[in-house]
């Protein structure tokens, strides 16, 4: 009898012990179950985040293409409305020396390839996110009343006194003049007529104002006048081809939405709009 108590308590200590190990696989399995659910759910949460966390971008670039950038503005933030566009415009060498000393810049968008190129040695820009994204045209203008100049070679007449032209050290189009005039041979006759302007723009203020007879601009600057005209574009072989490099700065705290939205600068659509304002596509 007393055998048959001990098989009986033995048996019921098996069953015990068989429960306990039961009930802590249990729990192991679902306290593994519960910290993976959660894992999943902060991940799709923090995917959602990243996806909607709102980017500002910030891009130095001519003043030539403010007319195109302003319109594309609006078109990408329909597709990407987390993106915020900012532009600072001014010459491209002064965009150059903003970079150079730290000011925050994603992308930069130069008139011309020796301020890329500059950037570019100094390892300040991503050289492979490096396009020649559009081109452009050198041309001479004049007040929309004028019928005395109708070429370069006008310029010489003694009634031009003042001729407007950008400043050599940051405005890429005054590198492009004097190669042409240089290519003409004209650049001695006329240099002391020349008046220079901080930029393009001022170089065709000067002309509409009349502080100017004639002045040197990009074919898409002076298209946004109505009181100037084209009168002479700079023959093909006079100066080297005009390109728009652009790339993403080496320092940008957004650099891959930088790299998508200078993608969108190439696409269809955008060069619809550069197109409309008189840019060609880079080459």
């Amino acid at each position: 009898m007393k055998l048959f108590y001990k098989i009986r308590e033995t048996h019921k200590a098996q069953v015990a012990l068989g429960l306990i190990a039961c009930s802590i696989l249990f729990l192991v399995l679902f306290v593994s179950g519960c910290s993976s659910a959660a894992k999943e759910t902060s991940a799709t949460v923090g995917s959602n985040v990243d996806q909607t966390k709102p980017v500002e971008l910030l891009i130095a670039t001519a003043p030539s293409l403010k007319g195109s950038l302003e319109e594309i503005k609006g078109l990408y933030a329909v597709k990407n409305p987390q993106v915020k566009l900012v532009y600072n415009y001014g010459p491209s060498g002064t965009l150059q020396t903003q970079i150079e000393q730290g000011a925050p810049t994603d992308i930069f968008i130069s008139q011309g390839k020796p301020q890329m190129d500059a950037l570019e040695q100094k390892g300040l820009i991503k050289k492979e996110s490096r396009v020649n994204l559009l081109g452009d045209e050198l041309v001479l203008i004049v007040d929309k009343n004028n019928t005395s100049i109708n070429s370069f070679e006008d310029l010489t007449k003694p009634e031009v006194k003042k001729i407007g032209i950008g400043e050599a050290e940051s405005v890429p189009a005054a590198k492009t003049t004097k190669e042409t005039l240089d290519t003409l041979k004209l650049w001695d006759a006329l240099q002391p007529k020349l008046v220079m302007g901080k930029d393009l723009m001022q170089v065709m203020t000067y002309v509409e104002t009349g502080n100017a007879e004639a002045g040197f601009v990009w074919d898409t600057v002076a298209i946004t006048s109505d009181k100037v005209k084209i009168v002479a574009k700079a023959p093909v072989n006079s100066h080297k081809p005009v390109v728009l490099p652009a790339a993403v700065v080496t320092a940008s705290k957004n650099s891959d939405a930088a790299a998508k939205f200078l993608e969108y600068l190439q696409s269809d659509e955008a060069m619809n709009i550069f197109a409309k304002n008189g840019f060609v596509k880079g080459k």
